[in-house]
């Protein structure tokens, strides 16, 4: 931190930060959204002031946007992590949660002076489509080289800060380092989100398995996404592509990730089922399979199972 701070005094600078997360609240309740929102800007107006509570959610978001400025002197950061959840989770009117996000994140357009930096992650493509719209400032790193490495840990960044977990680990399994190193590439590794990427392991499965020294199928214990179950079942895709172990996609089909696109394949990709394996630059089509074998072995499992045992009721 002492060499970071010395090349560059103002990395860390404080901002006012604006986190929604969106990741574990329950949708299925009538008006869920509305609370959350109105939950997050509660929270925030107890720092910056609350005189304009009583105000549409939008309005209030704008406001605290303007009061974190004259408050702290600094523009805002505005983080929104899973933005999709609610229109998927909602067993209810999605149009209406679609409606209410697009005029509550209308701010970040119109308040653009007011922020200094903004984050939004989720699976699906809404960029330019309908949600974020009015928002032609985002920019979609999905495929983008220079941050491919920013969602999971590198075998440089395992080797050099992991050594005692590994050692730990391998010792509990009668493994040799290299063995047990090995063991953990082979279930956790090769997620790359750009051909020319470097490969990363998934940082939950392999925390995980250092907690529990066990090569265990930790990703999957979070659940199948259940839209993502709703996707095959009404696509005319055959899953068995899939269960084959390598499918191919165009740059134009791989980027075209939003939930109203019939082709599972994008979704299939940016939920982690498969990735980049190989890439032909001629045509510029990605060879995309399973990263590892926990992937694999867990899709054959889970997301098969239920695909089937969704075939068969149809059936009867």
């Amino acid at each position: 931190m002492e060499k970071v701070l010395e090349d560059n005094p103002l990395a860390w600078e404080k901002y006012p930060v604006f986190y929604f997360d969106f990741n574990t609240a329950d949708f299925e309740r009538e008006n869920a959204l509305e609370k959350i929102l109105d939950d997050h800007l509660k929270s925030w107006e107890a720092i910056y002031g609350d005189e304009y509570k009583d105000d549409i959610l939008e309005l209030r978001f704008q406001h605290l946007l303007k009061l974190a400025k004259e408050k702290t002197g600094k523009r805002a950061v505005v983080l929104v992590d899973e933005y999709d959840k609610p229109l998927f989770d909602d067993s209810g009117d999605k149009t209406r949660n679609k409606n209410l996000f697009k005029g509550f994140f209308s701010a970040l357009k119109s308040y653009d002076s007011y922020l200094e930096f903004v984050l939004i992650t989720g699976v699906t493509k809404f960029t330019k489509v309908s949600i974020f719209s009015d928002l032609n400032q985002l920019n979609d790193i999905s495929l983008d080289a220079r941050y491919a490495g920013i969602c999971g840990i590198t075998e440089e960044e395992l080797t050099a800060n992991f050594e005692p977990e590994i050692q730990a680990m391998a010792k509990d399994n009668d493994l040799s380092y290299e063995e047990c190193l090995c063991t953990l590439r082979k279930n956790y590794d090769g997620y790359h989100f750009h051909q020319d990427g470097e490969g990363v392991y998934n940082p939950f499965s392999l925390l995980n398995a250092f907690d529990k020294k066990e090569f265990g199928s930790y990703w999957f214990s979070t659940g199948t996404p259940t839209f993502l179950v709703d996707k095959l079942r009404k696509s005319r895709f055959d899953i068995k592509e899939v269960t084959k172990g390598t499918v191919y996609a165009d740059a134009i089909a791989l980027s075209d990730y939003r939930a109203e696109n019939p082709d599972p394949i994008p979704l299939f990709y940016q939920t982690g089922y498969l990735t980049i394996k190989g890439y032909d630059r001629k045509y510029k089509s990605y060879e995309l399979g399973y990263p590892n074998d926990e992937v694999k072995y867990g899709f054959l499992r889970s997301l098969t199972g239920i695909y089937l045992q969704e075939e068969e009721q149809t059936a009867l």
